[in-house]
């Protein structure tokens, strides 16, 4: 006898998928970086992102669950993967694309890419706003935490400012706005 499955279990499989090779990208990238430890440069704000972007691929994972009951169309399917897969392109610019070099300054790393980063950052909260709004059917209002993470992500992208100091202040508000945000809501991320 054949089983039939939902189309939940059928999209999601795509979406963890991609989630899965994000996470390959991160984990693989963190694993390079200690294996050549002895050239590496390390930036804890970069770092920083790192962590976050891997807590990311998490929590989007975790949040596809409640897509359960969703009624499941491909114009929303589409909209819906534009989020794994910026989290996966997110993935892979924040590790070099060679750890071939004599020196993997992740310092300089950042500050060359921290404009793309941010982007990516930026279109990561888009795509988070216009999915609250009309998939999970939370307010505008109710967003001020994404708006905020949005302003200031574009701020960083037209900016060419390498304010040392501004970058790890701006790496420590994403890491306690992610923090926060798990304190608040820790109740959702129970099945």
């Amino acid at each position: 006898m054949m089983s039939i499955i939902s189309p939940f279990e059928y999209v999601t499989v795509l979406i963890a998928i991609i989630l899965g090779m994000g996470l390959t990208k991160v984990v693989s990238g963190l694993t390079s970086l200690v294996q050549h430890s002895e050239r590496v440069k390390v930036y804890w704000p970069h770092l920083i992102l790192i962590v976050l972007i891997f807590i990311l691929h998490i929590q989007e994972w975790w949040d596809t669950y409640n897509l359960l009951t969703f009624k499941w169309r491909l114009p929303v399917f589409l909209f819906i993967i534009l989020y794994p897969v910026n989290l996966y392109v997110l993935a892979r610019i924040v590790f070099p694309a060679s750890f071939r070099t004599k020196v993997i300054d992740l310092k300089e790393f950042y500050f060359d890419n921290f404009r793309r980063i941010y982007l990516f950052i930026a279109i990561s909260a888009v795509l988070a706003i216009i999915d609250n709004i009309f998939i999970a059917g939370i307010s505008p209002q109710d967003q001020l935490i994404q708006v905020f993470v949005l302003c200031t992500s574009l701020l960083f992208v037209v900016s060419k400012n390498k304010n040392e100091n501004l970058h790890k202040a701006m790496a420590l508000f994403l890491l306690s706005m992610a923090i926060g945000a798990f304190v608040v809501t820790w109740n959702i991320y129970i099945l």
